[in-house]
């Protein structure tokens, strides 16, 4: 079993426990359902944009802890203050550190800025509860769902008005696409075995639509990694523990923008 399948295995433990807690109608009291998403796509496309995705996590599998000692609400800030094109905020909390209580200061903090639910999405359930906790989009991992899955939870988040993120690591995810896709984001990082290829990215936007707005994800540390990703079709640039695990993770951010 991979940390994926783990990943998966648990979080189905955890919607299964959410839906038994708190039913859709619940959900939809929120809020956060009364208002418009932003669009990260047209954040990423306007002229002048950073393409930063900055991202607020704590840990993860692979590092361990990054950093305990940041709140959301000052870091997330300081991003936005920076010039980030959007925000990332993890709600998983067994493995990333992340909650709901995160993305929703993210959210009052930051009102104007598009803000992603990251997570393991498997369920339409999540959906609503991205809706619910004022996200603008979601991620879905290709490696964790079928093409009718894919589908499924993409018809969900357009009918919450929500833009949809898919995640792809290998060829063969990208077949799995469908129509209602906004971005793809191609994760440098293999699942298997951890390890970071930057080329990842350029190999696999080859095969990407020609009009898909493209997202590099994991591993970028430097402007030079921006601007080669730029040269190869890149709009977007997810950014998480370069910034996070720094002391001041939005002064961190700041210097990266000013460089670019």
């Amino acid at each position: 079993m991979t940390i994926l399948d783990e990943i998966n295995a648990n979080k189905r433990r955890e919607v299964a426990a959410a839906k038994a807690k708190i039913s859709l109608e619940e959900l939809k009291l929120s809020p956060f359902f009364k208002r418009t998403p932003h669009s990260l796509k047209a954040a990423l496309q306007a002229e002048g944009a950073s393409g930063i995705i900055a991202e607020f996590k704590t840990k993860s599998p692979s590092k361990g802890e990054i950093n305990s000692l940041v709140e959301v609400t000052e870091v997330t800030s300081a991003y936005v203050a920076a010039g980030v094109s959007g925000l990332s905020v993890l709600t998983d909390q067994q493995y990333f550190g992340g909650s709901f209580e995160n993305l929703a200061k993210a959210r009052f903090a930051n009102p104007h800025t598009p803000i992603l639910r990251k997570d393991f999405m498997l369920d339409p359930y999540q959906v609503y509860e991205a809706k619910a906790h004022g996200a603008d989009l979601i991620l879905l991992i290709a490696a964790s769902l079928s093409k009718e899955e894919m589908l499924l939870l993409s018809e969900t988040a357009k009918e919450l008005g929500l833009e949809v993120l898919v995640e792809v690591h290998t060829e063969e995810e990208i077949e799995k696409l469908n129509p209602l896709v906004d971005l793809v984001g191609v994760n440098n990082r293999n699942l298997k075995t951890f390890e970071v290829d930057v080329e990842t990215s350029v190999r696999l936007s080859k095969q990407l639509p020609a009009d898909m707005v493209r997202i590099s994800e994991s591993g970028l540390s430097s402007v030079e990694n921006i601007h080669y990703l730029r040269k190869a079709g890149f709009d977007g640039f997810l950014m998480g523990e370069n910034f996070m695990k720094s002391e001041n993770p939005g002064k961190a951010c700041a210097e990266f923008i000013s460089k670019l």
